[in-house]
């Protein structure tokens, strides 16, 4: 992994202890429950320099965020192709993996637009919330 992804953007140790405890989870946690999971590493880290480095590390492509509807936040470590659900009860997101590549769908759509990329994410009740 690059140790300098240019200006404002180099792999700094706060950000490898940020994505390195996001990689070691599934649970894609908000910044609030990262932002836990990190102080046993760095105790005196804040809950906005967990905020600002997984936007940065966001827009470099190194975490997925996952927003939904209302605006609530959760991160995915786990940058392989795969896709998402998410409990309307309780906001709990889980992987879909094995599900049909629907890239292809992509180059058959008609539209003026450039497309960059696709996000699909399915819906339902949690087994804990059933």
């Amino acid at each position: 992994m690059k140790e300098s992804l240019g200006q404002d953007r180099r792999l700094t140790n706060q950000r490898k202890i940020i994505l390195k405890q996001l990689q070691s989870v599934t649970s894609h946690p908000t910044a609030d429950e990262l932002y836990d999971m990190v102080r046993q590493h760095m105790p005196r880290i804040s809950l906005g320099t967990v905020y600002r480095n997984l936007e940065v590390l966001s827009s470099l492509g190194l975490v997925r965020k996952l927003e939904n509807a209302a605006g609530q936040k959760r991160f995915d470590g786990d940058m392989s192709r795969h896709h998402h659900i998410r409990c309307t009860h309780c906001g709990k997101v889980g992987d879909i993996f094995g599900a049909p590549d629907i890239s292809d769908i992509e180059e058959k759509l008609d539209t003026d637009f450039v497309i960059s990329g696709h996000n699909l994410e399915f819906e339902g009740v949690c087994p804990q919330c059933q």
